[in-house]
């Protein structure tokens, strides 16, 4: 059996990795990965071999790391936060279901601590009851299927995740998504905003939704925005589950 272990490493730091990822990472052969992520757990690949590409390279790095397998090489592909959501999981699974004999693959899918998680503790509890997560970003998923997503979202007053809020390219969708969930929540549904959750420059912020606008975000910031109960304490967001206190 060809072995690939494809891993979440969370934020990055070593301490919000499960120990199963690093056990895999440490019985590598090779670690397969985005130049960014490579470089966020480089201190403990121990002198591993590394193949390491960019950004919108992501066929491509799963590919290779399938041909490494199979020269009896036990490969790793590491994703930020969980493989599993946004992550290499699907593709890996996807190319070699419609290229290879998926039998004769070893494949782990090792779970770890998604932006979502990670964010969400530190801004205290905003997602104890239904969320939805949403990327903003519209290089695999058309504008107009994010649209609607976020409707639904909002009609079903579900507390939302952003990902991939703004970028250079996409300047004015998270003010799109703002005024959508406008018409379903009212203007002082509180909102917290994170950036580079659990990594070097990390910061926080709680707003509410008619504000939203005015916060600086980028691609390394989720945003979380809560359901008609959230509500703020003394700087936690804080989502009810509804039990009786």
């Amino acid at each position: 059996m060809f072995k690939i272990n494809v891993i979440g490493i969370g934020p990055g730091y070593k301490e919000n990795m499960t120990g199963q990822a690093i056990e895999a990472i440490n019985k590598s052969d090779v670690i397969v990965g985005y130049k960014t992520y490579i470089k966020l757990i480089e201190n403990f690949l121990g002198g591993k071999e590394v193949v390491e590409n960019g950004m919108k390279k992501e066929v491509d790095r799963c590919k290779r790391a399938i041909q490494i397998s199979m020269e009896n090489k036990e490969v790793s592909v590491v994703s930020s936060g969980d493989p599993g959501v946004y992550g290499m999981a699907g593709l890996i699974l996807e190319i070699l279901s419609k290229e290879h004999d998926i039998k004769q693959f070893d494949v782990r899918i090792i779970p770890g601590v998604t932006s979502s998680n990670a964010g969400g503790a530190i801004l205290g509890a905003p997602l104890m009851h239904d969320y939805v997560t949403i990327s903003l970003s519209d290089c695999l998923t058309e504008w107009n299927k994010i649209e609607k997503r976020i409707h639904c979202a909002g009609e079903g007053d579900f507390s939302v995740v952003i990902y991939n809020p703004k970028s250079k390219s996409r300047p004015d969708y998270l003010n799109k998504t703002q005024e959508i969930l406008l018409d379903y929540k009212r203007p002082d549904t509180v909102v917290g905003i994170v950036k580079n959750a659990f990594r070097e420059g990390q910061q926080t912020k709680i707003t509410t939704l008619e504000k939203l606008h005015e916060a600086e975000v980028d691609m390394f910031t989720t945003v979380f925005i809560g359901n008609d109960s959230t509500y703020e304490h003394e700087g936690y967001m804080i989502t009810p589950r509804g039990y009786s206190v």
